[in-house]
């Protein structure tokens, strides 16, 4: 079966306090934590996405800084061949505002301890981020 590329961006966010600002989003079967982000829409670079998808996400403009790593999946329910570009950004203005609540529940920052625990998916964990040791690639295998 052929694949369809979708790329998709985070932002790994933290403020003055070391906490990071995570997303609680609805799904099918209830809700699951993420770093802020979503796909790469067509004629976008994947910075002009980033900023996109978190002022959509949380109410904030951010300026994108480093790529901290990228992950790779297939998608065999819905047929994706999935890259992940996960970048560190900084917050320059804006405040916490949901503005698609049918999507997204809850926008808050957690300790670094509390996020590593909730938000899955990211290889060898969050905590590889703000410890400086992130694996820049990682293939997250069939899902």
């Amino acid at each position: 079966m052929m694949m369809k590329r979708v790329d998709v961006v985070y932002a790994f966010i933290q403020n003055e306090n070391d906490e990071i600002l995570v997303v609680q989003n609805h799904r099918e079967n209830g809700y699951d934590f993420t770093l802020p982000g979503g796909a790469v829409e067509a004629g976008e670079t994947l910075t002009e996405a980033l900023i996109r998808e978190v002022k959509e996400e949380t109410g904030f403009e951010v300026v994108p800084r480093e790529l901290l790593s990228i992950n790779e999946a297939f998608f065999q329910k819905s047929g994706h061949h999935t890259i992940f570009f996960t970048f560190s950004a900084r917050v320059t203005g804006g405040k916490i505002e949901i503005l698609f609540p049918d999507e997204i529940a809850e926008v808050r920052w957690m300790s670094p301890e509390e996020a590593d625990l909730k938000v899955k998916n990211f290889g060898d964990g969050l905590k590889t981020y703000f410890t400086n040791q992130s694996s820049p690639y990682f293939f997250r295998g069939q899902m």
